[in-house]
Formats: C-alpha cells, structure tokens, sequence
C-alpha cells in the first residue's frame, strides 16, 4: 500500500512554514481502483497536475512540503470531515468523497460503488484524518521552535470552470476566508509581494480558501494559514495538460520572492 503522504524536510535551516499540497495526487487505493471509470482514472482531470513539481524549491528555502498521494477522488483533503458547504452560493462544489468531477460527469463505472456512509466512515479514518494529524503535528512542532506557524496550502484549477464559475478565473486567486485565517500584517505582507508581480490577483474571490485553511488557521494562537490557488496554464501549456517549464520557471520566482519576503516579516517579528 502507498503512503498516504509525502513529507519532503529542508536542505537547510528550517523555517516556521508548512506547505500542503493535497490535491496532487493520482494513486487510488488496491480495494477501490475498479469502482471508478478507468479511462477517467487514469488521467483524474481535477487533480492539480505538477503543483508539487513547481514548488520543488521549498526544501532549499528550508520549508517543509506535505503531498497527498492519493487522489481527490478518494476522499477531498480539502473538504470538510462533516461534508460542509464551503460555499452558499449556488456553485458546484464535489464533495468529502466526490461522484462526479467539476464538470458533473459521473466518476464510477456503476452508481452501486458510490460510497455510502460507513464507506464515508471508513475513507475519513483512514485516508483524510492522517494527514490533518500530520499538518497538526508539523504545525505544533513549528511554533514550540518558532512561537509561531505558517500553512500555505497549494492548489491548481483549470482557467476555465463554468460550472463553478462563469468567468475565466484570475492567475492567482489568494484566500484567507475574507482575512480570518491569518494576521493582517501577514496577509498584507503576501498580497504586496503577489500584487507587484506580472500576474493577476485576486483577493478572496472567488475563492477564500478551502477547509484545511479555515480549520487550521487561528491567528490569535499565531498560527496563520494561506491559500493559494493558481489558473493551470500559468505552469502549463495551453491546453493544461502538459508542464511548461518557461511558463513555471516565471511563476516560481514569484512564488520565491513572496517566501522570501514572508520569511524576512516573521524574522522582523510581523503577526
């Protein structure tokens, strides 16, 4: 069996930041891997393709990466244990343990393999909580040295997702559950570095962040939590299915000037 994560530790002295990145797996569990359509598990369009490659520099920043192994389609890392609603607003959402992708096609090869509740059960025990106890644990560990904690957690969508939204979404939409998830100064110090760059932001819309976010973040305990999702074809090609290396060499040295500078505010001691 595969493990259900991987944690890639720092090159060099660490820093009070985590990054997750749980949407970037492909694997499907041996005892689940026929109930899903084979032409579409073979290539699962929601999964956030090559994020873990862009943000390979981490390590050498001496920030601690958490990949999921396994895919969205087993069980939303990103969703809530309780199934919540992220979002009241008439969108599209898949769900904990999704049926459908973003587009509402149908994911398994016959409605019976759906899962029910004690599947629902069984998937949050064993596939979501480990890696909620893992990022508590990486966090915990971060503040004891630092007295404080970052998480910024890693996404990738396809420009375009009509049934999400209708227009085409920005390069990088930055969330923080409209400034709940993280300290002002801090978000301030993010929003800066990511609004002078050659890409479009946007703040909180029309995402503010999944679940990981918003149950991890608590800036009054001085850990602050961020989201960061990005339009696919500023990393791939134009037909987001293919990495661009020209494309992602440009994005991540934004993404390393806003570590850099989000580093150099916790050292100057910004909350």
């Amino acid at each position: 069996m595969e493990s259900l994560f991987t944690i890639i530790t720092p090159e060099k002295e660490s820093v009070p930041i985590i990054v997750s990145i749980p949407h970037c797996g492909r694997t499907f569990p041996p005892e689940l891997t026929s109930h899903y359509k084979q032409e579409l598990a073979e290539n699962p369009d929601d999964t956030d393709f090559f994020v873990d490659d862009l943000y390979d520099f981490l390590p050498e920043m001496g920030i601690t990466t958490i990949c999921a192994n396994y895919s969205r389609w087993v069980i939303d890392l990103n969703r809530s244990s309780k199934n919540e609603a992220l979002y009241d607003d008439g969108r599209i959402i898949t769900h904990l343990t999704p049926t459908t992708n973003f587009l509402g096609d149908s994911i398994y090869a016959n409605p019976v393999f759906e899962p029910k509740r004690k599947e629902i059960e069984r998937r949050t025990k064993y596939y979501y909580q480990p890696y909620y106890d893992k990022i508590t644990q990486l966090l915990q560990a971060a503040k004891a040295q630092f007295g404080q904690a970052i998480l910024w957690d890693a996404h990738s969508i396809r420009r375009q997702v009509p049934t999400i939204h209708s227009e085409p979404f920005p390069d990088l939409i930055l969330g923080t559950n409209d400034g709940q998830t993280a300290a002002t100064d801090l978000i301030q110090v993010v929003k800066n570095s990511l609004s002078n760059s050659a890409y479009e932001l946007s703040d909180n819309y029309p995402f503010k962040g999944g679940n990981i976010t918003r149950h991890f973040g608590n800036p009054s305990a001085n850990i602050h939590t961020f989201q960061l999702e990005m339009a696919k074809d500023v990393y791939m090609d134009d037909t987001e299915t293919a990495y661009h290396p020209k494309r992602a060499a440009k994005i991540k040295a934004t993404l390393i000037n806003t570590f850099e500078t989000l580093i150099s505010a916790i050292k100057n001691g910004k909350k």
